[in-house]
């Protein structure tokens, strides 16, 4: 026997004994106090007897044999003094007992553990209050009745297994399990058994002790969906800043591909056989910058142009174009709250939020289904904040997107937001579409969660925060005036040497005087040394040593009457970044063709000439 076993041996055995003493002593002392009434009885016979026939006889024999009766009686008496205190003895013991049977009683009945004592047999003896507080068991349900009863089959193995620890090696195994209430739910318990110990050192009981872990196991599956969803926009961010890298990078070799090939177009007849080539060209080069696009939106560095908007205008002016989109096989549903808050962001990028989300869900229901577009207002509290990474709380306005297709598995929900990432065949989408929508929320100040499961559909969830302001009415269209040539100085400014010679012959072919710098430093020696006027300044928002809003506000001091133009691969708009554009500024997003660079640069100067003269 080990000497964990003999202690537990010792510890049983001392309780017993404290009983068997009860018994004894109760059994002892109703003896003595039989012995004590008899001789009692048969002493005070004597004596009478005595008085009676001998009261005449010799007086020193009567004197002694007096004697020695009333010394038996005095040993009688003292014989019922120790009966006596063997009574208080037992009473203390009896005390002492009840004093640990009601220490007992409180305990287990005010612990939120819960006790159970149980049997070789596997069947309950004994169950604490705690079952009917905490479970709606009462003391009838459960008495006899097999542990296994209220444990979900797929547990039963760990609890035999966890029993057999315990009979038979002695062993104290600790078990994880689900429990089910009377009233059917399921929660989960921790449980420790204890071998209980008879005098011969056999294990005859355990007591089990058993905790309510529900709350802390969903607690504990919360904080790791956290730290996943945290790892996974870590992740993102760095995905993010590589693809916003690379674009910005690729947008500066596609606008001298789109540049040059539109030139090329240009100087060749239609009926010239490298006209078709040099279209291609130019064609490729835009599908290549729409992509590049989509990765800026994923990174969120792409140039937005904000404003307040109503989000069911949106979805109302683009529904006719989403039914044709999806077909005739499915059916569509717009659920539009009224009253529904105001959201600052870019009209075009959430229209291609919407689209992409609506494309995904139509490829997921190749056999056609149900697509329901919801909007409504909603109040983000602390819990649904911790919920999504970077969700804060306060006001927000939900779009949903839900449909009944085919749904997700846990591990594609991970990624697929990533670039490139698809479930598709091959030729059937880029993988941009849904790492877009995850861009221009974001760069928006919102969130996007999905909730799906595989054969149960998939729902898009985007929060955008409020905004207090009325929604502001569309600019008119500006018509272009169209000139014979065109006239003014432009300062041309970029680090990119070739982009840079490609943009002033394109604008010097238009007509204007283009001074050329390849970076800030030497562009601020051109303008301390030009001696006419500078009409506009063409400059690169990411240069070395000076960048583009750096050089525009030196600029501006010099020559406030030179309005500015930046040319933007993608956004930085941190407040504290040294490219950061100033509000308001006016941006042309890389890549751009001949014609679009022509539109704006026109579309700056006449307007100031317009402003100059009134």
């Amino acid at each position: 026997m080990t000497p964990r076993t003999q202690q537990a041996a010792l510890q049983a055995s001392y309780r017993q004994s404290l009983w068997d003493r009860v018994r004894h002593a109760e059994r002892l002392q109703w003896w003595l106090w039989g012995c004590a009434i008899a001789v009692t009885l048969l002493l005070t016979a004597g004596m009478a007897s005595f008085s009676y026939l001998f009261g005449d006889a010799d007086p020193q024999f009567s004197f002694t044999l007096r004697d020695s009766i009333r010394g038996l009686v005095g040993l009688v008496f003292l014989f019922d003094l120790y009966t006596i205190y063997q009574q208080l003895e037992i009473q203390r013991i009896r005390k002492q007992l009840s004093e640990q049977e009601e220490m007992f009683r409180l305990i287990s009945e005010n612990a939120d553990d819960l006790i159970t004592v149980i049997d070789r047999g596997g069947d309950r003896l004994y169950n604490s209050p705690g079952y009917e507080r905490i479970f709606g068991y009462s003391h009838e349900d459960l008495h006899g009745k097999p542990v296994v009863d209220q444990i979900h089959p797929d547990d039963h193995p760990a609890i035999l297994a966890a029993r057999e620890d315990v009979f038979e090696r002695g062993l104290s195994p600790g078990v994880t399990y689900r429990f089910r209430t009377k009233a059917g739910e399921w929660r989960i318990l921790e449980s420790n058994g204890r071998p209980i110990w008879n005098r011969k050192g056999e294990i005859e009981k355990i007591v089990v002790v058993s905790r309510d872990i529900t709350n802390r196991k969903r607690a504990e599956e919360l904080l790791r969906q956290r730290e996943d969803q945290l790892r996974q926009a870590q992740k993102m961010e760095a995905v993010g800043r590589l693809s916003g890298g690379i674009a910005h990078d690729f947008n500066n070799l596609l606008g001298v591909i789109i540049g040059y090939s539109e030139g090329l177009e240009a100087r060749l007849a239609p009926d010239d056989p490298s006209r078709k080539s040099a279209e291609e060209i130019r064609k490729a080069g835009e599908r290549a910058a729409a992509l590049t696009h989509q990765l800026l939106a994923f990174s969120r560095q792409q140039v937005l142009q904000p404003k307040i908007l109503d989000l069911n205008a949106v979805v109302m002016d683009i529904g006719k174009m989403l039914q044709r989109m999806i077909g005739v096989d499915i059916e569509l549903t717009t659920k539009l709250a009224s009253q529904l808050g105001r959201v600052r962001a870019d009209q075009s990028q959430i229209e291609q939020v919407i689209v992409n989300l609506i494309v995904n869900a139509r490829d997921a229901m190749p056999n056609g289904g149900r697509l329901l577009i919801e909007t409504s207002n909603v109040d983000i509290g602390e819990n649904l904040a911790r919920s999504l990474p970077f969700l804060l709380p306060g006001p927000h306005v939900l779009l949903t997107v839900t449909d009944t297709g085919v749904g997700m598995d846990a591990e594609t929900q991970l990624h697929i937001f990533e670039p490139f990432f698809t479930t598709k065949g091959p030729g059937r989408g880029t993988g941009l579409g849904l790492a877009t929508v995850y861009g221009v929320v974001k760069q928006s100040g919102g969130v996007v969660g999905i909730d799906s499961a595989p054969g149960k559909g998939s729902t898009f969830k985007v929060f955008l925060p409020q905004e207090q302001e009325a929604p502001v009415a569309s600019a008119p269209e500006v018509i272009e005036t169209k000139r014979s040539m065109a006239s003014g100085t432009i300062l041309v400014v970029d680090d990119e040497e070739v982009l840079l010679n490609l943009t002033a012959d394109v604008l010097a072919d238009s007509g204007y005087k283009v001074l050329s710098a390849r970076n800030g430093i030497e562009a601020l020696v051109l303008v301390r040394s030009c001696k006419e006027p500078i009409d506009l300044l063409l400059t690169d928002v990411m240069m070395p040593k000076l960048s583009g809003p750096a050089l525009a506000r030196k600029i501006s001091r010099l020559r406030p009457d030179t309005r500015i133009l930046f040319m933007t691969g993608h956004a930085e708009q941190g407040p504290g970044s040294q490219s950061a554009l100033p509000p308001g500024a006016d941006s042309l997003q890389k890549p751009f063709g001949r014609d679009a660079l022509i539109r704006r640069v026109r579309l700056l100067l006449d307007t100031h000439s317009v402003e100059v003269s009134s």
